[in-house]
């Protein structure tokens, strides 16, 4: 038999990549024994390290913003979309000491977000520009964005005595570990500004796509079953998301259950409208890609097809 394929993939310890972690425990514990694939996984404390080992192929695929993929393709060309890692899953929390009751009341205050090429500032700009508040970098503007790693956030928020910080958006766990913590309050849910949105991608180096599609293939027909799973057994995949994102079972729970769609898993075939829509708010309203794509051309949808995703 021919050696396996070694895929190395990097991901955050974000909800939005639990569907990874489910599959690489399923490989650990041999429910799983693929054929081709030899999958590898990196954990990365931000997006630009993880957006730039994709670049420089550190590693071979990544699940990723959707907004800083559709710019790396932009850039590169050598990137494609085989899936959507989860739909919905981030969260607006508000700093308890900051006095926050109205999307107004984030006037003059700091709101922190994970990286500008992201959903997360498509959707809180959307909120707030629907108050006719102005949102971005540097003087004149009603509310200040900051780009920090999710990972940083709980610590960020407990520190922060005087309330500067209004709150903000990120993917789950760390908003729920923020609330947990008696740090900060629920302000919304982002499946409920934007419902089943798309905001993280698996893509992969077409060089790998090319060189090894059956490997890729056993590759996202266990992401999807793996979806399943978390949408069907969220108690199991709770205890398995606690180990992959270093986490409380309590927090990841809470994630998975409450409510139920908070973050969704059981649909991850790539919605090109839906992308479209982002990346045309993000080159016309936002201004911050630099332009649009070609989705057809990003995206190879022949795996997620045959792996049966909805």
């Amino acid at each position: 038999m021919a050696d396996k394929t070694p895929v190395r993939i990097g991901h955050l310890k974000i909800t939005d990549h639990l569907v990874l972690g489910i599959t690489q425990d399923k490989m650990q514990k041999g429910q799983e024994s693929p054929q081709y694939l030899d999958l590898q996984l990196q954990a990365f404390a931000g997006w630009n390290p993880l957006a730039m080992a994709l670049r420089e192929g550190k590693i071979d695929a990544a699940c990723i913003l959707a907004p800083l993929a559709m710019e790396i393709f932009h850039m590169d060309k050598n990137t494609r979309l085989l899936l959507f890692t989860h739909k919905s899953g981030s969260v607006i929390i508000k700093n308890k000491r900051a006095n926050i009751n109205s999307i107004e009341d984030f006037k003059g205050k700091t709101v922190l977000i994970p990286h500008f090429l992201s959903i997360h500032n498509l959707l809180f700009e959307r909120l707030l520009s629907e108050k006719g508040l102005s949102v971005g970098v540097g003087p004149g503007k009603d509310v200040s964005f900051e780009v920090v790693a999710p990972s940083e956030i709980p610590e960020i928020m407990e520190y922060d005595e005087k309330g500067s910080v209004g709150g903000f958006i990120v993917a789950e766990p760390y908003g729920s570990q923020v609330v947990m913590s008696g740090f900060g309050e629920e302000f919304a849910l982002s499946k409920d500004i934007w419902p089943n949105h798309p905001c993280c991608l698996l893509v992969v180096r077409d060089e790998l796509v090319q060189k090894s599609p059956d490997a890729i293939q056993e590759l996202v027909t266990s992401l999807v079953a793996s979806g399943q799973f978390v949408d069907s057994n969220p108690e199991s995949a709770a205890e398995i998301g606690a180990r992959f994102l270093g986490q409380d079972k309590a927090v990841v729970k809470h994630v998975l259950t409450e409510p139920k769609g908070r973050v969704a898993t059981n649909e991850l075939m790539p919605n090109l409208k839906d992308l479209d829509t982002i990346q045309t708010i993000m080159t016309q309203r936002i201004k911050a890609m630099s332009d649009k794509i070609d989705l057809e051309k990003f995206a190879d949808l022949r795996f997620a097809q045959n792996a049966g995703a909805k």
